[in-house]
Parts: C-alpha cells; sequence; structure tokens
C-alpha cells in the first residue's frame, strides 16, 4: 500500500485545521461538558430544621399574567420559611393592584414599588439591586416572572446545594418544550450554553449564572458593592456580577432535572437574536481564562465544520494506493468520531438538565449554531439588541 501526502496543497492544510479542531472539540466534550453528563449528587438532603429562611426576589415590568401563574406556584412551596420579594418595576399594567392585593391576603408576599427610573443604572439592576436590600434573609433565590417551577420542591433544592463555605449556586432552567423548529433551537442553544457554565462550575471555574435559577447570599453582594462595577451596562446583572465573585470554593452548581424550574421561551426569532446578542455583549468584561475558554470552543466547533464542508469539495490531500478510494469514508469516520461523542454527552446531559426531544436534530442544530453562534457573538460586540 502507497501512501502520499501533499504538504504544500491547500487540502492538506485545511485537513490539519479539521484534525485540530476534531481533538480539542473531543477534549471539551470529554475533558470538561462530561461533568454534567455524568454527574452524580451526593448531597444528603437537609432536615427541616436545618433549612434557613430564603428570600424569593423577582423583578417585573407589566408582566401580570405571568404572576398570576408563577405566585401561586411559590406559595405553594414545600419550604418551612420564605418569603417573596417582588419589585414592581414601573409597571403600567394590573401588577401593583395585584401585589397589593396579595400582601393583603398573604403575609409571605412583599411588594416593593417603584414609580420612576432611574438614570444611573440600566436594565434591571437597580430594581434587582432594590429587591435584594429589602430582602430579610441572607439566602437569597432568584427567579423571573415567565418561569415556573416543575413542582414544589424547587426551593429545597436549591437550599441542598449550600454547605458551610457555600455563597453561590448556580442553576439552570430550560425552556418549556412546544412545537416548532424555533423552540427547538432554542432549547438546544440553552442546553450547550447550560453545558458550558455549569461544566466550568463543576471544574472549579464558574464564571455565569443565569437569573432565571441562581441563588447567592444577601451579604455577598452587599461585600462586593452590588452591581457597581458594571452599572452603565445595561445586562450582566447575573453573569457578570457571578464572574467577579463567584470561586472555586464558594460556588456550587445545581443539576437536577426533577426539581427544576421551566421558562417560557421568546416569542418570535428576532427576540430571541436580540437576547442572544445582548447576552454575549458582556463578553468582553469576563475574565480572560474564560474568554479564551469561549472562544476556542466556538471557534474550534466552526472550524471543525467548515473544513469538514471545505474538505468534501477539494481535491483529497492524500492518496492511497494510487487512488482516492478511502479518502470519503476516513473522513466521514472522524466526523461520526465527534457525533458520537457529542451524542454520548448530550444524551447524558439532557437526562439530568430536564432537556428532551432534542437529540434527533443533533447534527443539524450544531451545524447551524457553529455558524449561527459568531454571528451572535459578532452583534453582541456591536452592542446589537443591548438596551
Amino acid at each position: 500500500m502507497h501512501l502520499s501526502f501533499s504538504y504544500n496543497s491547500l487540502s492538506f492544510i485545511v485537513l490539519v485545521v479539521f484534525g485540530i479542531s476534531l481533538v480539542v472539540q473531543l477534549l471539551y466534550h470529554w475533558g470538561l461538558f462530561s461533568r454534567v453528563a455524568f454527574y452524580k449528587k451526593n448531597r444528603r438532603p437537609k432536615l427541616d430544621e436545618e433549612l434557613e429562611p430564603v428570600s424569593v426576589v423577582i423583578c417585573a415590568r407589566n408582566s401580570y399574567e405571568y404572576l398570576t401563574e408563577l405566585i401561586p406556584a411559590l406559595l405553594s412551596q414545600n419550604y418551612p420559611d420564605f418569603e417573596i420579594v417582588v419589585v414592581n418595576d414601573c409597571s403600567d399594567d394590573e401588577t401593583e393592584e395585584y401585589l397589593k392585593e396579595l400582601a393583603r391576603m398573604e403575609p409571605k408576599i412583599k411588594p416593593v414599588q417603584m414609580k420612576q427610573h432611574l438614570n444611573f443604572f440600566n436594565g434591571k439592576k437597580f430594581p434587582l439591586s432594590m429587591g435584594i436590600k429589602s430582602a430579610q434573609n441572607d439566602l437569597i433565590i432568584f427567579t423571573e416572572c415567565n418561569c415556573m417551577p416543575a413542582n414544589d420542591q424547587w426551593l429545597r433544592s436549591v437550599v441542598n446545594c449550600y454547605g458551610g463555605n457555600t455563597e453561590v449556586v448556580i442553576g439552570y432552567s430550560p425552556y418549556t418544550q412546544k412545537k416548532g423548529i424555533m423552540n427547538k433551537l432554542i432549547r438546544f442553544d440553552a442546553l450547550q450554553q447550560g453545558l458550558q457554565y455549569l461544566s466550568s462550575t463543576l471544574a472549579g471555574h464558574p464564571y455565569m449564572g443565569i437569573g432565571r435559577n441562581l441563588s447567592y447570599r444577601q451579604d455577598l453582594f452587599f461585600r462586593n458593592k452590588g452591581f457597581i462595577s458594571h452599572y452603565t451596562t445595561s445586562v450582566g446583572e447575573d453573569d457578570l456580577f457571578i464572574n467577579k465573585v463567584a470561586k472555586k470554593r464558594n460556588t456550587e452548581a445545581l443539576i437536577d432535572a426533577e426539581n427544576t424550574i421551566y421558562t417560557t421561551p421568546p416569542s418570535s426569532f428576532r427576540l430571541w437574536m436580540r437576547q442572544k446578542s445582548s447576552r454575549y455583549s458582556t463578553i468582553p468584561k469576563y475574565n480572560t481564562k474564560t474568554r479564551l475558554q469561549l472562544s476556542v470552543f466556538y471557534i474550534s466547533q466552526f472550524l471543525f465544520h467548515a473544513s469538514f464542508i471545505t474538505l468534501l469539495c477539494l481535491k483529497p490531500a492524500f492518496a492511497i494506493t494510487g487512488g482516492e478510494v478511502f479518502y470519503i469514508p476516513i473522513l466521514a469516520f472522524f466526523f461520526l468520531l465527534r457525533f458520537g461523542t457529542q451524542l454520548i454527552i448530550y444524551r447524558s446531559a439532557s437526562k439530568r438538565l430536564g432537556e428532551k426531544g432534542l437529540l434527533p436534530g443533533l447534527i443539524a442544530y450544531d451545524f447551524l449554531f457553529a455558524f449561527l453562534s459568531p454571528w451572535q457573538r459578532l452583534m453582541g460586540r456591536m452592542n446589537v439588541g443591548v438596551e
């Protein structure tokens, strides 16, 4: 058998890129994402007398319809001592009247009414700060109006993550499963992002959380002067703050599909793209290690698919026994090697994070986001969608 290489050809260069990106992607999946995929709970559930009182903090703006569903679900949580602090951020719907009526009937409800916006704090940071300041308890759990607990054990599952040194708990919130390709794309993107930040947390390098399922101590917030370091940025009340205060020794990951909290997905592709570009706009403010970790993943994902397509179109960089008969099968083998790895990891991770129905379209979703994610990051750098 005679094997020859064309070192000067474009196809050989692309082949090298394909090989390197393949290795990098395998390292990410087996070395990092596997921490979530094969995660096993080892915490003893706390007894009622071990559960400290908590404050659930929610910011609401024109969210009356969501609140009428969320608040009753929160009030039915099987937890001995908690309050619900709802910050009404200048709503002009029925939110204020609803919260006042609830507070008269239910002592757990604590409304915080805001009548005007303040120019020096953009986005949700000021109302969220008001909610944290108004909370009676040191342990605070955050969610958003368009969320819904899967059952009455959500608060317990969060608090069970707290140990002696724990000050931050980072959780995952799957989007509600609905019909349509857009719903699958949104949920796949959330799953891929969740694998990144939850795996990093389990690896001792927490860098972000999501405000739909996040918890930290009030004392930690005040010790670090809240959102002051990034108050001019309209977003980042969850990821930029966590990027600053979360450390290996004080942060735990909440991975619990049974007791999670679900989120209503964006109503349109345009709104979702706007939210994503806003999220990506905060990445330049992350620390260097985190930016490098994210960049290498997305670049290698893009290069893997781009080089694979290019190799299918170009003349092979090598020949075996004077022909090219083995070229396509060898290329397909390495492509399927990555896909098989991804299938194993994503299948296990989906079960642990409460995602369903995404595996049949895994190749298509991954291929699409290999090219869509760089565009979203570019829009984020340009502050498109950031208010």
